[in-house]
């Protein structure tokens, strides 16, 4: 896949005429054509199938799925609200995050949906939020992009969907196609086409149960902060007419069932805040599309995805492992089998290879071990050796400390590491008990130092949860 700067111009400038794009000229339920086509409605799903898996390489998703899965809610009750003459049972709908700051959002052809996470942090309410997705919804049930393919068609290389394909996504097709006058047109929809987004929206929005006003309202929104970068509204100077001519259309629709609690919009955006500053689409070019280094100098798995390690989920899974043990972890967690004695879950981010051996810098892993004596101290003992054995970087800091384990007596100690793949400073609880049958029950948990309290009250969270049923 090539770099930022070689990637699709369409793709780019796709970016750079989102929701802030859209004029409206019109009011009052005006009635919504399809444009001439070409394409079928699998070619649409093609097109974005192919652009969202470029996409996904060049711009950095934010993996919390907490907050993924709330846009994806809020995304699939706007696409349960499209008005029947523009469903298609061809499309598949879904949406995803990317973690960056610029006040946009994009969909493609046949469903894919990106939201910046600078959209959902500028929004007031989830119904400025909700506006913005609808609005870029709009584009893709009224097949905007192969519409508009279609009138460029002429001056496209190749033909049918390969061609326009091989135009749009790669190749030097690409560049020299944005290089001609018809770069513009074919690139960013017509006003025409955004009109139509502004109108279908506010629809969706009503039938979702949503005030389609906040569709408006976002455009003050955008305003108040400056624009959402990249001169958005100074290139488009008419989001005051469009503001009006909103509010004149949702007098004509009725809003179903509302929805008015931003209880969870505001929970979302709470954590959003405990990360660090996305970067802008400017910076993420200017790095080649990569995240910047860790600005403390750590390094990450080689072959873990880029990006911070999400935060545990408040919502866990139960799951009943080595046929003695039950357990609860995050929902947002894997379940990585290790050698049929134990088992991680780790956060995605949080375990990768680095010179042939396998990494976790997030998880908890529990397994059993055999060992020579019924003595749950001398047990433990015997087990932390081996672990320090195994690894010189572990030290104990501290002692042993008494505590329950799903009933039955345990112990707790903490011992520090350097993680050799990372380079990080981590701290590590090793938790024992016994099983009826002499052996081991062990659950070890490892997280980088710095981020050991944003960790602690999962890890107790798991802890308590085991149920011992051997």
């Amino acid at each position: 896949m090539s770099s930022i700067r070689g990637m699709s111009k369409w793709l780019a400038c796709l970016l750079a005429a989102a929701i802030v794009a859209m004029p409206l000229a019109a009011f009052a339920q005006t009635k919504i054509v399809y444009h001439s086509n070409k394409f079928k409605p699998t070619d649409d799903v093609k097109l974005g199938r192919q652009a969202a898996a470029e996409a996904e390489q060049q711009f950095p998703l934010l993996r919390d799925s907490e907050v993924t899965a709330y846009v994806e809610r809020v995304g699939q009750r706007l696409v349960a609200s499209i008005p029947a003459e523009f469903q298609h049972s061809e499309f598949r709908y879904y949406f995803k995050v990317l973690n960056a700051s610029d006040i946009n959002a994009f969909a493609l052809p046949g469903g894919p949906m990106y939201v910046n996470r600078g959209m959902i942090e500028a929004a007031r309410t989830e119904g400025e939020m909700a506006g913005v997705m609808a609005h870029e919804l709009s584009h893709v049930a009224l097949r905007h992009g192969t519409a508009q393919a279609t009138k460029a068609q002429k001056y496209a290389v190749g033909a049918g969907i390969a061609g326009i394909l091989g135009t749009i996504l790669a190749g030097p097709a690409a560049g020299q196609l944005a290089q001609l006058p018809i770069g513009a047109y074919f690139l960013r929809y017509s006003r025409e086409y955004e009109t139509e987004a502004d109108l279908l929206g506010a629809r969706i929005m009503a039938n979702a149960g949503y005030d389609p006003r906040d569709l408006a309202n976002m455009f003050r929104t955008i305003e108040a902060q400056g624009g959402g970068g990249g001169g958005f509204l100074s290139d488009h100077p008419s989001p005051k007419d469009r503001y009006a001519r909103i509010n004149q259309e949702a007098q004509y629709l009725r809003v179903g069932e509302q929805t008015r609690d931003d209880t969870e919009f505001r929970s979302i955006k709470e954590r959003l805040r405990r990360y660090p500053r996305a970067q802008s689409m400017a910076e993420i070019q200017r790095n080649g599309g990569r995240y910047p280094s860790d600005p403390n100098g750590n390094n990450y798995p080689s072959n873990s995805p880029r990006g911070r390690v999400e935060y545990p989920s408040s919502r866990f899974r139960t799951y009943s492992e080595l046929g003695v043990v039950q357990v609860s972890v995050p929902d947002n967690w894997r379940e990585l089998s290790d050698q049929g004695t134990s088992v991680w879950f780790a956060p995605e981010g949080a375990y990768g290879s680095t010179n042939g051996q396998v990494v976790y810098t997030h998880g908890v892993n529990v397994g059993t071990a055999r060992t020579n004596s019924r003595n749950l101290q001398q047990a433990s003992n015997e087990f932390v050796s081996a672990l320090q054995q195994g690894n010189g970087n572990l030290r104990a800091r501290g002692n042993y400390q008494r505590m329950d384990v799903g009933g039955r007596s345990g112990l707790l100690i903490t011992l520090g590491n350097t993680n050799e793949g990372t380079g990080r400073s981590e701290i590590i609880n090793v938790v024992t008990t016994q099983l009826r049958s002499g052996d081991l029950l062990y659950l070890i948990t490892v997280s980088p130092e710095n981020e050991y309290s944003s960790y602690q009250n999962t890890f107790l969270n798991i802890l308590r949860s085991l149920r011992l049923n051997d």
